[in-house]
Protein backbone atom coordinates (compact mmCIF):
# COMPACT_ATOMS: atom_id res chain seq x y z
CA UNK A 1 0.00 0.00 0.00
CA UNK A 2 2.94 2.54 1.18
CA UNK A 3 4.44 1.72 -2.70
CA UNK A 4 0.99 2.50 -4.26
CA UNK A 5 0.55 5.80 -2.10
CA UNK A 6 3.88 7.05 -3.03
CA UNK A 7 3.68 6.63 -6.80
CA UNK A 8 -0.15 8.46 -6.70
CA UNK A 9 1.88 10.99 -4.60
CA UNK A 10 4.29 11.64 -7.22
CA UNK A 11 1.72 11.70 -10.18
CA UNK A 12 0.45 14.78 -7.79
CA UNK A 13 3.77 16.26 -7.63
CA UNK A 14 4.14 16.01 -11.24
CA UNK A 15 0.96 17.18 -12.78
CA UNK A 16 0.44 19.96 -10.49
CA UNK A 17 3.99 21.64 -11.15
CA UNK A 18 3.20 21.29 -15.02
CA UNK A 19 -0.50 22.61 -15.39
CA UNK A 20 -1.37 26.45 -15.22
CA UNK A 21 -3.92 27.11 -12.74
CA UNK A 22 -6.75 28.60 -13.51
CA UNK A 23 -10.26 28.87 -10.97
CA UNK A 24 -12.07 26.54 -12.81
CA UNK A 25 -9.56 23.85 -13.23
CA UNK A 26 -10.07 20.30 -12.04
CA UNK A 27 -8.37 20.25 -8.56
CA UNK A 28 -4.85 17.24 -9.20
CA UNK A 29 -4.54 17.76 -5.08
CA UNK A 30 -6.92 15.15 -3.88
CA UNK A 31 -5.49 11.37 -3.80
CA UNK A 32 -7.15 8.45 -4.33
CA UNK A 33 -5.96 6.89 -1.14
CA UNK A 34 -7.77 7.51 2.31
CA UNK A 35 -4.82 8.20 4.58
CA UNK A 36 -1.92 9.88 3.12
CA UNK A 37 1.49 11.34 5.26
CA UNK A 38 1.19 8.46 8.16
CA UNK A 39 4.90 8.42 8.29
CA UNK A 40 7.58 11.25 8.40
CA UNK A 41 9.27 9.69 5.96
CA UNK A 42 6.48 10.10 3.52
CA UNK A 43 5.72 13.87 4.76
CA UNK A 44 9.39 14.73 3.91
CA UNK A 45 9.73 13.26 0.38
CA UNK A 46 6.06 15.22 -0.47
CA UNK A 47 7.58 18.22 1.47
CA UNK A 48 10.70 18.09 -0.65
CA UNK A 49 9.18 19.65 -3.81
CA UNK A 50 8.27 22.96 -2.30
CA UNK A 51 12.86 23.11 -1.21
CA UNK A 52 13.30 23.32 -5.07
CA UNK A 53 10.22 25.55 -6.11
CA UNK A 54 10.18 27.91 -3.14
CA UNK A 55 13.84 28.56 -3.29
CA UNK A 56 15.56 31.85 -4.38
CA UNK A 57 18.39 30.10 -6.60
CA UNK A 58 21.89 31.45 -7.56
CA UNK A 59 22.66 31.93 -11.44
CA UNK A 60 23.28 34.56 -13.78
CA UNK A 61 23.24 35.22 -18.17
CA UNK A 62 24.29 37.62 -20.44
CA UNK A 63 22.24 40.66 -19.93
CA UNK A 64 21.51 39.64 -16.12
CA UNK A 65 17.98 39.31 -14.77
CA UNK A 66 18.49 35.87 -13.34
CA UNK A 67 18.90 34.41 -9.86
CA UNK A 68 20.21 36.12 -6.82
CA UNK A 69 22.72 38.61 -8.05
CA UNK A 70 21.03 39.00 -11.23
CA UNK A 71 17.85 40.15 -10.55
CA UNK A 72 19.02 43.75 -9.71
CA UNK A 73 19.06 44.35 -13.10
CA UNK A 74 15.26 44.51 -12.24
CA UNK A 75 15.93 48.07 -10.49
CA UNK A 76 18.17 51.43 -9.88
CA UNK A 77 21.43 49.10 -9.08
CA UNK A 78 22.16 47.57 -12.15
CA UNK A 79 21.67 48.50 -16.28
CA UNK A 80 21.91 46.22 -19.20
CA UNK A 81 22.26 47.65 -22.85
CA UNK A 82 18.20 47.54 -23.30
CA UNK A 83 15.99 48.76 -20.69
CA UNK A 84 14.61 46.13 -18.71
CA UNK A 85 11.15 46.08 -20.33
CA UNK A 86 8.75 46.27 -17.08
CA UNK A 87 10.26 49.35 -15.21
CA UNK A 88 10.06 51.26 -18.55
CA UNK A 89 6.28 50.65 -18.74
CA UNK A 90 6.60 48.08 -21.88
CA UNK A 91 4.18 44.98 -20.31
CA UNK A 92 0.69 45.00 -21.89
CA UNK A 93 -2.29 43.01 -20.42
CA UNK A 94 -0.76 40.31 -23.34
CA UNK A 95 1.92 39.32 -21.22
CA UNK A 96 0.25 38.45 -18.29
CA UNK A 97 1.30 34.96 -17.03
CA UNK A 98 -1.03 32.69 -15.40
CA UNK A 99 -0.72 32.30 -11.55
CA UNK A 100 1.44 28.76 -11.71
CA UNK A 101 1.94 29.74 -7.35
CA UNK A 102 -1.59 28.36 -6.99
CA UNK A 103 -0.09 24.87 -8.38
CA UNK A 104 2.29 24.79 -5.25
CA UNK A 105 -0.45 26.23 -2.76
CA UNK A 106 -2.86 23.20 -3.86
CA UNK A 107 -0.29 21.30 -3.03
CA UNK A 108 0.80 22.24 -0.24
CA UNK A 109 -3.03 22.63 1.10
CA UNK A 110 -3.27 19.09 0.45
CA UNK A 111 -0.68 18.38 2.47
CA UNK A 112 -1.81 20.50 5.44
CA UNK A 113 -5.60 19.09 5.06
CA UNK A 114 -4.05 15.79 5.52
CA UNK A 115 -1.97 15.79 8.49
CA UNK A 116 -4.45 14.56 11.09
CA UNK A 117 -3.45 11.19 9.66
CA UNK A 118 -0.60 11.24 11.19
CA UNK A 119 -0.31 9.42 14.45
CA UNK A 120 1.27 11.00 17.13
CA UNK A 121 1.26 15.56 16.65
CA UNK A 122 3.52 16.16 19.19
CA UNK A 123 6.53 14.17 17.83
CA UNK A 124 9.01 16.40 16.75
CA UNK A 125 9.83 15.75 13.61
CA UNK A 126 6.02 15.42 12.52
CA UNK A 127 5.96 19.44 14.15
CA UNK A 128 8.96 20.14 12.09
CA UNK A 129 7.59 19.11 9.05
CA UNK A 130 3.86 20.38 9.43
CA UNK A 131 5.99 23.73 10.18
CA UNK A 132 7.50 23.74 6.81
CA UNK A 133 4.25 23.43 5.02
CA UNK A 134 2.83 26.61 6.78
CA UNK A 135 5.94 28.13 5.57
CA UNK A 136 5.78 27.81 2.04
CA UNK A 137 2.34 27.81 1.88
CA UNK A 138 3.33 31.60 3.38
CA UNK A 139 5.81 32.29 0.96
CA UNK A 140 4.10 31.02 -1.99
CA UNK A 141 1.44 33.66 -1.53
CA UNK A 142 3.77 36.38 -0.35
CA UNK A 143 5.01 35.71 -4.23
CA UNK A 144 1.18 36.58 -5.44
CA UNK A 145 1.32 39.81 -3.05
CA UNK A 146 4.16 40.95 -4.63
CA UNK A 147 3.23 40.42 -8.00
CA UNK A 148 -0.40 41.06 -7.77
CA UNK A 149 -1.81 42.25 -4.91
CA UNK A 150 -5.17 41.17 -3.18
CA UNK A 151 -5.55 37.78 -4.51
CA UNK A 152 -8.22 34.82 -3.33
CA UNK A 153 -7.01 33.08 0.36
CA UNK A 154 -7.46 29.20 -0.81
CA UNK A 155 -7.03 27.07 2.18
CA UNK A 156 -8.12 23.45 0.99
CA UNK A 157 -7.62 21.40 -1.55
CA UNK A 158 -11.00 22.70 -3.73
CA UNK A 159 -13.35 20.01 -4.30
CA UNK A 160 -13.74 19.89 -8.35
CA UNK A 161 -17.25 22.17 -8.49
CA UNK A 162 -17.26 25.07 -9.80
CA UNK A 163 -19.08 27.45 -7.68
CA UNK A 164 -16.52 26.69 -5.43
CA UNK A 165 -13.41 27.85 -8.18
CA UNK A 166 -14.98 30.91 -8.66
CA UNK A 167 -13.59 33.15 -5.56
CA UNK A 168 -13.18 36.88 -5.02
CA UNK A 169 -10.13 38.08 -4.46
CA UNK A 170 -9.71 38.83 -0.95
CA UNK A 171 -8.97 42.40 0.44
CA UNK A 172 -5.00 43.11 0.39
CA UNK A 173 -4.34 43.43 4.48
CA UNK A 174 -6.43 40.23 4.49
CA UNK A 175 -4.00 38.25 2.15
CA UNK A 176 -1.46 39.74 4.30
CA UNK A 177 -2.68 38.97 7.75
CA UNK A 178 -3.42 35.10 6.52
CA UNK A 179 0.47 35.15 5.37
CA UNK A 180 1.96 36.26 8.44
CA UNK A 181 -0.79 33.98 10.62
CA UNK A 182 0.71 30.89 8.54
CA UNK A 183 4.31 32.13 9.43
CA UNK A 184 3.43 32.61 13.45
CA UNK A 185 1.68 28.58 13.13
CA UNK A 186 5.27 27.81 10.81
CA UNK A 187 6.94 28.93 14.12
CA UNK A 188 4.99 27.53 16.84
CA UNK A 189 5.89 24.00 14.97
CA UNK A 190 9.69 24.38 13.28
CA UNK A 191 12.78 23.14 15.09
CA UNK A 192 15.47 25.51 17.19
CA UNK A 193 18.60 25.55 14.89
CA UNK A 194 21.96 27.11 15.66
CA UNK A 195 23.25 26.77 12.42
CA UNK A 196 22.44 26.52 8.69
CA UNK A 197 24.31 22.82 7.96
CA UNK A 198 20.98 21.20 7.63
CA UNK A 199 19.94 23.94 5.11
CA UNK A 200 16.38 23.55 5.64
CA UNK A 201 14.01 25.40 7.39
CA UNK A 202 13.83 26.54 10.91
CA UNK A 203 12.17 28.67 13.50
CA UNK A 204 14.67 32.07 12.73
CA UNK A 205 14.37 31.51 9.06
CA UNK A 206 10.60 31.47 9.38
CA UNK A 207 10.95 34.71 12.25
CA UNK A 208 13.54 36.70 9.48
CA UNK A 209 10.64 35.70 6.52
CA UNK A 210 7.98 36.98 9.01
CA UNK A 211 9.90 40.12 9.58
CA UNK A 212 10.33 40.58 6.15
CA UNK A 213 6.43 40.04 5.08
CA UNK A 214 5.30 42.82 8.12
CA UNK A 215 7.82 45.50 6.83
CA UNK A 216 6.77 44.57 3.75
CA UNK A 217 3.05 45.50 4.01
CA UNK A 218 3.28 48.10 6.81
CA UNK A 219 5.71 50.45 4.59
CA UNK A 220 3.92 49.31 1.04
CA UNK A 221 0.34 50.58 2.92
CA UNK A 222 1.70 53.81 4.41
CA UNK A 223 3.68 54.75 1.34
CA UNK A 224 1.11 54.16 -0.84
CA UNK A 225 -1.59 55.79 0.87
CA UNK A 226 0.21 58.51 1.18
CA UNK A 227 0.24 59.39 -2.52
CA UNK A 228 -3.39 58.34 -1.97
CA UNK A 229 -2.53 55.64 -5.70
CA UNK A 230 -4.79 52.86 -6.59
CA UNK A 231 -2.45 50.24 -4.91
CA UNK A 232 -3.49 50.19 -0.84
CA UNK A 233 -6.23 49.08 1.42
CA UNK A 234 -8.65 51.66 1.59
CA UNK A 235 -9.28 50.42 4.70
CA UNK A 236 -5.71 50.10 6.54
CA UNK A 237 -5.68 52.30 9.73
CA UNK A 238 -2.75 54.17 10.69
CA UNK A 239 -2.76 51.95 13.61
CA UNK A 240 -2.98 48.54 11.49
CA UNK A 241 0.49 50.10 9.61
CA UNK A 242 2.00 50.53 12.85
CA UNK A 243 1.05 47.04 14.13
CA UNK A 244 3.24 45.53 10.89
CA UNK A 245 5.85 47.76 11.91
CA UNK A 246 5.41 46.33 15.70
CA UNK A 247 5.42 42.59 13.95
CA UNK A 248 8.70 43.49 12.22
CA UNK A 249 10.50 44.70 15.04
CA UNK A 250 9.38 41.42 17.75
CA UNK A 251 10.02 39.33 15.26
CA UNK A 252 13.08 40.45 14.20
CA UNK A 253 14.21 40.88 18.00
CA UNK A 254 13.13 37.22 18.95
CA UNK A 255 16.38 36.12 16.18
CA UNK A 256 18.42 38.87 17.69
CA UNK A 257 17.58 37.74 21.39
CA UNK A 258 18.87 33.84 21.05
CA UNK A 259 22.61 35.16 20.78
CA UNK A 260 23.11 32.47 18.54
CA UNK A 261 23.18 34.37 15.30
CA UNK A 262 26.58 37.00 14.56
CA UNK A 263 27.95 39.26 11.85
CA UNK A 264 30.68 37.24 10.00
CA UNK A 265 34.43 39.31 10.14
CA UNK A 266 36.52 36.32 9.01
CA UNK A 267 39.10 38.06 6.17
CA UNK A 268 39.05 41.30 8.70
CA UNK A 269 37.82 44.72 6.68
CA UNK A 270 39.23 44.31 3.58
CA UNK A 271 37.32 41.28 2.29
CA UNK A 272 35.11 39.95 5.51
CA UNK A 273 31.41 41.59 3.26
CA UNK A 274 32.54 39.97 0.27
CA UNK A 275 34.22 36.53 1.15
CA UNK A 276 30.65 35.23 2.14
CA UNK A 277 28.96 35.66 -1.07
CA UNK A 278 31.51 33.37 -2.94
CA UNK A 279 32.29 30.81 -0.17
CA UNK A 280 30.53 27.29 -1.32
CA UNK A 281 30.02 25.94 2.21
CA UNK A 282 28.84 28.18 4.79
CA UNK A 283 27.08 25.34 6.67
CA UNK A 284 29.60 26.80 9.95
CA UNK A 285 28.56 30.53 8.93
CA UNK A 286 27.11 32.03 11.98
CA UNK A 287 25.42 34.93 9.66
CA UNK A 288 23.66 32.42 7.81
CA UNK A 289 20.36 31.31 8.67
CA UNK A 290 19.59 29.34 5.21
CA UNK A 291 20.90 28.87 2.18
CA UNK A 292 21.58 26.42 -0.62
CA UNK A 293 24.63 24.81 -1.32
CA UNK A 294 26.23 24.56 -5.08
CA UNK A 295 29.17 21.80 -5.58
CA UNK A 296 29.93 23.08 -9.23
CA UNK A 297 29.65 19.31 -10.45
CA UNK A 298 26.71 17.76 -9.47
CA UNK A 299 24.46 21.10 -8.99
CA UNK A 300 26.03 24.18 -10.10
CA UNK A 301 25.35 27.69 -11.37
CA UNK A 302 27.14 29.94 -13.78
CA UNK A 303 27.90 33.02 -11.80
CA UNK A 304 31.62 32.63 -12.22
CA UNK A 305 31.28 31.81 -16.05
CA UNK A 306 29.60 35.72 -16.12
CA UNK A 307 31.16 37.53 -13.85
CA UNK A 308 35.02 36.75 -14.04
CA UNK A 309 35.00 38.75 -17.33
CA UNK A 310 33.96 41.49 -15.36
CA UNK A 311 31.05 41.86 -18.16
CA UNK A 312 27.85 40.03 -18.34
CA UNK A 313 26.54 42.64 -20.68
CA UNK A 314 25.48 44.37 -17.35
CA UNK A 315 27.16 47.05 -15.00
CA UNK A 316 26.45 48.90 -11.37
CA UNK A 317 25.24 52.16 -12.19
CA UNK A 318 26.29 55.76 -10.84
CA UNK A 319 23.05 55.52 -8.61
CA UNK A 320 24.56 52.82 -6.80
CA UNK A 321 27.82 53.64 -6.80
CA UNK A 322 27.06 57.06 -5.84
CA UNK A 323 24.98 56.31 -2.45
CA UNK A 324 27.93 54.95 -0.68
CA UNK A 325 29.35 57.12 2.16
CA UNK A 326 32.80 58.32 2.20
CA UNK A 327 34.92 55.83 4.72
CA UNK A 328 34.33 58.97 7.23
CA UNK A 329 30.80 58.38 6.82
CA UNK A 330 29.59 61.69 4.90
CA UNK A 331 27.48 61.64 1.93
CA UNK A 332 29.86 61.61 -1.35
CA UNK A 333 28.02 64.64 -3.45
CA UNK A 334 29.74 68.05 -4.59
CA UNK A 335 32.85 68.28 -5.85
CA UNK A 336 34.67 65.54 -3.97
CA UNK A 337 32.37 63.17 -6.19
CA UNK A 338 33.13 64.81 -9.27
CA UNK A 339 36.93 65.31 -8.76
CA UNK A 340 37.13 61.50 -7.55
CA UNK A 341 34.93 60.33 -11.35
CA UNK A 342 37.26 62.50 -13.15
CA UNK A 343 40.06 59.71 -12.28
CA UNK A 344 38.47 56.41 -12.73
CA UNK A 345 38.37 54.12 -10.31
CA UNK A 346 39.30 56.59 -7.15
CA UNK A 347 35.62 56.78 -6.18
CA UNK A 348 35.89 52.76 -5.34
CA UNK A 349 38.95 52.87 -3.33
CA UNK A 350 38.20 51.61 0.38
CA UNK A 351 40.56 54.51 1.44
CA UNK A 352 37.68 57.13 -0.37
CA UNK A 353 34.32 54.95 0.38
CA UNK A 354 32.76 52.39 2.38
CA UNK A 355 34.50 49.61 1.78
CA UNK A 356 31.93 47.43 0.81
CA UNK A 357 31.42 49.57 -2.46
CA UNK A 358 35.27 47.88 -3.30
CA UNK A 359 33.44 44.42 -2.35
CA UNK A 360 30.93 44.62 -3.92
CA UNK A 361 32.11 46.57 -7.38
CA UNK A 362 35.54 45.74 -8.68
CA UNK A 363 38.57 48.34 -8.17
CA UNK A 364 41.47 48.95 -10.01
CA UNK A 365 44.01 46.14 -9.49
CA UNK A 366 41.15 43.69 -8.11
CA UNK A 367 41.59 40.27 -8.84
CA UNK A 368 38.48 38.86 -10.87
CA UNK A 369 39.44 35.56 -12.62
CA UNK A 370 41.03 32.39 -10.58
CA UNK A 371 44.07 32.82 -13.45
CA UNK A 372 45.20 35.85 -12.02
CA UNK A 373 44.08 38.56 -14.22
CA UNK A 374 43.88 42.20 -12.51
CA UNK A 375 41.15 44.27 -13.49
CA UNK A 376 42.80 47.70 -13.90
CA UNK A 377 40.40 49.24 -16.33
CA UNK A 378 36.86 47.92 -16.39
CA UNK A 379 35.82 45.75 -19.69
CA UNK A 380 33.95 47.64 -21.44
CA UNK A 381 34.84 45.74 -24.42
CA UNK A 382 34.75 42.59 -22.86
CA UNK A 383 37.12 39.77 -23.24
CA UNK A 384 36.14 39.08 -26.83
CA UNK A 385 33.27 36.96 -25.78
CA UNK A 386 29.06 37.41 -26.12
CA UNK A 387 28.84 37.94 -22.28
CA UNK A 388 32.12 39.59 -21.39
CA UNK A 389 30.97 43.37 -21.94
CA UNK A 390 30.43 45.27 -19.36
CA UNK A 391 27.82 48.42 -19.95
CA UNK A 392 28.79 51.08 -17.29
CA UNK A 393 32.12 50.49 -16.52
CA UNK A 394 31.37 49.78 -13.19
CA UNK A 395 32.08 45.52 -12.93
CA UNK A 396 30.38 43.29 -10.35
CA UNK A 397 32.89 41.75 -7.79
CA UNK A 398 30.41 40.55 -5.26
CA UNK A 399 29.36 37.26 -5.48
CA UNK A 400 32.28 36.46 -8.05
CA UNK A 401 34.60 33.51 -6.37
CA UNK A 402 37.81 35.02 -7.75
CA UNK A 403 39.78 31.95 -6.33
CA UNK A 404 37.21 29.22 -7.61
CA UNK A 405 39.15 26.00 -8.77
CA UNK A 406 36.52 24.49 -10.36
CA UNK A 407 35.85 25.02 -14.57
CA UNK A 408 35.18 28.23 -14.57
CA UNK A 409 34.39 29.35 -18.16
CA UNK A 410 31.59 25.92 -18.35
CA UNK A 411 28.01 26.96 -17.71
CA UNK A 412 26.25 25.53 -14.36
CA UNK A 413 29.81 24.70 -13.08
CA UNK A 414 30.49 26.92 -10.88
CA UNK A 415 29.75 26.67 -6.67
CA UNK A 416 28.63 30.63 -5.64
CA UNK A 417 25.93 30.13 -2.62
CA UNK A 418 22.56 31.16 -2.95
CA UNK A 419 22.22 32.68 0.52
CA UNK A 420 18.02 32.78 1.28
CA UNK A 421 18.17 34.76 5.07
CA UNK A 422 21.04 36.16 6.60
CA UNK A 423 21.87 37.95 9.77
CA UNK A 424 22.25 41.49 8.30
CA UNK A 425 18.84 41.05 7.08
CA UNK A 426 17.37 40.58 10.36
CA UNK A 427 19.37 43.87 11.71
CA UNK A 428 18.29 45.75 8.82
CA UNK A 429 14.44 44.64 9.02
CA UNK A 430 14.43 45.87 12.83
CA UNK A 431 16.40 49.15 12.18
CA UNK A 432 13.69 50.26 9.17
CA UNK A 433 10.64 48.86 11.49
CA UNK A 434 12.20 51.17 14.71
CA UNK A 435 12.41 54.08 11.90
CA UNK A 436 9.24 53.89 10.62
CA UNK A 437 7.60 53.63 13.83
CA UNK A 438 9.86 56.55 16.05
CA UNK A 439 13.17 57.09 14.46
CA UNK A 440 13.73 60.14 16.93
CA UNK A 441 12.40 57.75 19.81
CA UNK A 442 14.52 55.34 18.97
CA UNK A 443 18.04 56.24 17.62
CA UNK A 444 20.05 54.98 19.90
CA UNK A 445 18.38 51.40 19.42
CA UNK A 446 19.18 51.58 15.20
CA UNK A 447 22.49 53.19 15.81
CA UNK A 448 23.39 50.04 17.97
CA UNK A 449 21.62 47.37 15.71
CA UNK A 450 23.62 48.61 12.33
CA UNK A 451 26.85 48.91 14.37
CA UNK A 452 27.88 45.21 13.21
CA UNK A 453 27.39 46.09 9.88
CA UNK A 454 29.56 49.11 9.85
CA UNK A 455 31.94 47.28 12.21
CA UNK A 456 32.61 44.59 9.98
CA UNK A 457 34.22 47.06 6.92
CA UNK A 458 35.45 49.83 9.61
CA UNK A 459 32.85 52.65 9.17
CA UNK A 460 31.96 55.15 11.85
CA UNK A 461 28.88 54.63 13.72
CA UNK A 462 25.92 55.97 12.23
CA UNK A 463 25.31 59.46 12.57
CA UNK A 464 21.92 60.83 11.28
CA UNK A 465 22.68 63.89 11.05
CA UNK A 466 26.38 63.86 9.43
CA UNK A 467 24.62 61.34 6.77
CA UNK A 468 21.57 63.38 5.97
CA UNK A 469 21.89 63.83 2.44
CA UNK A 470 20.19 66.94 1.27
CA UNK A 471 21.79 67.60 -2.33
CA UNK A 472 19.32 68.46 -5.22
CA UNK A 473 19.50 65.37 -6.92
CA UNK A 474 19.50 62.66 -4.18
CA UNK A 475 15.65 61.43 -4.45
CA UNK A 476 15.11 60.48 -1.01
CA UNK A 477 16.84 64.22 0.37
CA UNK A 478 13.33 64.70 1.67
CA UNK A 479 12.57 61.86 3.91
CA UNK A 480 13.52 61.97 7.11
CA UNK A 481 17.02 61.91 8.71
CA UNK A 482 16.17 58.46 10.38
CA UNK A 483 14.82 56.74 7.60
CA UNK A 484 16.78 58.02 5.13
CA UNK A 485 19.83 56.41 7.15
CA UNK A 486 18.18 53.53 7.52
CA UNK A 487 17.43 53.05 3.29
CA UNK A 488 20.95 54.10 2.45
CA UNK A 489 22.28 51.11 4.63
CA UNK A 490 19.78 48.72 3.03
CA UNK A 491 20.39 49.43 -0.18
CA UNK A 492 24.55 48.77 0.11
CA UNK A 493 24.51 45.89 2.28
CA UNK A 494 21.91 44.38 0.42
CA UNK A 495 23.47 45.57 -3.32
CA UNK A 496 23.10 43.29 -6.22
CA UNK A 497 20.81 40.75 -3.87
CA UNK A 498 17.86 40.68 -6.05
CA UNK A 499 16.15 42.67 -3.52
CA UNK A 500 15.90 46.62 -4.56
CA UNK A 501 13.14 46.58 -6.72
CA UNK A 502 10.78 45.08 -4.03
CA UNK A 503 12.03 48.08 -1.83
CA UNK A 504 11.33 50.64 -4.35
CA UNK A 505 7.71 48.99 -5.05
CA UNK A 506 6.93 49.18 -1.22
CA UNK A 507 8.28 52.23 -0.37
CA UNK A 508 5.94 53.59 -3.26
CA UNK A 509 9.02 55.62 -4.82
CA UNK A 510 9.31 54.62 -8.46
CA UNK A 511 8.26 58.37 -8.92
CA UNK A 512 11.46 58.89 -7.24
CA UNK A 513 13.71 56.64 -8.37
CA UNK A 514 12.48 54.64 -11.49
CA UNK A 515 10.25 57.10 -13.67
CA UNK A 516 12.22 59.32 -16.27
CA UNK A 517 15.59 57.69 -14.72
CA UNK A 518 18.56 57.12 -17.10
CA UNK A 519 21.00 54.87 -15.97
CA UNK A 520 25.11 55.74 -16.01
CA UNK A 521 27.93 54.43 -15.59
CA UNK A 522 31.53 55.71 -14.85
CA UNK A 523 32.85 59.09 -16.47
CA UNK A 524 34.54 57.78 -19.43
CA UNK A 525 36.05 61.32 -21.50
CA UNK A 526 39.03 63.14 -20.30
CA UNK A 527 39.70 60.03 -17.83
CA UNK A 528 42.45 57.72 -18.30
CA UNK A 529 39.52 54.93 -18.68
CA UNK A 530 38.84 56.84 -22.46
CA UNK A 531 42.74 56.60 -22.65
CA UNK A 532 43.03 53.37 -22.00
CA UNK A 533 40.08 52.32 -24.43
CA UNK A 534 41.53 54.78 -27.29
CA UNK A 535 43.42 51.91 -28.51
CA UNK A 536 41.59 48.95 -27.30
CA UNK A 537 38.35 49.13 -28.80
CA UNK A 538 37.49 46.65 -31.31
CA UNK A 539 36.94 48.99 -34.78
CA UNK A 540 32.93 49.70 -34.82
CA UNK A 541 32.90 49.71 -31.50
CA UNK A 542 31.49 53.27 -29.79
CA UNK A 543 31.00 54.37 -26.25
CA UNK A 544 27.47 56.25 -25.31
CA UNK A 545 27.91 58.90 -23.04
CA UNK A 546 26.26 62.17 -21.76
CA UNK A 547 26.60 65.51 -21.63
CA UNK A 548 29.30 65.19 -18.59
CA UNK A 549 31.09 62.63 -20.26
CA UNK A 550 29.64 59.61 -18.19
CA UNK A 551 28.89 56.07 -19.69
CA UNK A 552 25.63 55.81 -20.84
CA UNK A 553 24.15 51.95 -21.24
CA UNK A 554 21.01 52.54 -23.03
CA UNK A 555 20.92 54.11 -26.75
CA UNK A 556 18.77 57.38 -26.07
CA UNK A 557 17.87 56.64 -30.40
CA UNK A 558 16.31 53.67 -29.66
CA UNK A 559 12.25 54.09 -29.69
CA UNK A 560 12.02 51.80 -26.41
CA UNK A 561 13.71 54.44 -24.33
CA UNK A 562 13.63 58.10 -24.95
CA UNK A 563 13.39 60.46 -22.02
CA UNK A 564 14.41 57.96 -19.91
CA UNK A 565 12.52 54.72 -18.10
CA UNK A 566 8.84 54.81 -19.04
CA UNK A 567 7.50 53.57 -15.62
CA UNK A 568 3.87 54.28 -15.43
CA UNK A 569 2.59 55.40 -11.77
CA UNK A 570 -0.27 54.16 -12.20
CA UNK A 571 -0.36 50.45 -13.35
CA UNK A 572 3.02 49.12 -13.18
CA UNK A 573 3.19 48.38 -9.20
CA UNK A 574 1.27 45.51 -9.89
CA UNK A 575 1.30 43.10 -12.50
CA UNK A 576 -1.92 42.41 -15.34
CA UNK A 577 -4.29 39.35 -14.48
CA UNK A 578 -4.84 37.03 -17.54
CA UNK A 579 -8.30 38.72 -19.46
CA UNK A 580 -9.27 34.36 -19.06
CA UNK A 581 -9.27 34.77 -15.50
CA UNK A 582 -11.57 37.61 -15.04
CA UNK A 583 -13.62 35.73 -17.60
CA UNK A 584 -14.02 32.80 -15.98
CA UNK A 585 -14.54 34.36 -12.65
CA UNK A 586 -17.59 35.76 -13.50
CA UNK A 587 -15.50 39.21 -12.94
CA UNK A 588 -14.81 38.07 -9.25
CA UNK A 589 -11.33 39.13 -10.16
CA UNK A 590 -11.10 42.59 -11.80
CA UNK A 591 -8.35 43.58 -13.48
CA UNK A 592 -5.66 45.56 -11.49
CA UNK A 593 -5.50 48.96 -11.37
CA UNK A 594 -4.25 50.48 -14.87
CA UNK A 595 -4.55 47.82 -17.28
Amino acid sequence: MMKTRNIIISLLIASGLSSCFNLDLTPEGVLSTADPFTTTGEMRNYINQFYESAVLVQNMSAGGGSGICGTDINSDNMAASSPVTRINGGLSVANASALTYYNNIRNVNFFLNNLDNYPDPSQTDFCQLAGEGYYFRAWYYFQLLKDYGPVSIVKIPLDPDSKQMKLARDKRTDVADFIIEDLKTAIDNLGEQSSCATMRIHKDVARAFLSEVALYEGTWEKYHKAKNDKFFDPSVTDAKINGYFRIAADAAKAVMDRNVWSISTGGGTADAYRSIFATEDLSSNKEILWFKRYDGDQIGNSVDRYLNTGGAGVGATASLVDDYLTIDGRPFVGDERENAKNRYGEELLPTVRDPRLAQTIAAPGQKIHPDGTILYYSPLNGNGSAYGTNTTGYSILKHNQIDYTGNVEAENKGSTPAIQFRYADVLLNYAEALAEMDGAGNASKIIAVVQPLRDRVGMPAMDFDREYNTSTDYPFRNLNKYIQAVRRERRVEQAIEGRRLTDIFRWAAAEELLRGWWPTGARYVGTDLEEHFREQLTIGTSILVNAKGDIVPLNPSTAAFDGGYGFRLDRDYLLPIQERMISLTNALWEQNPGW
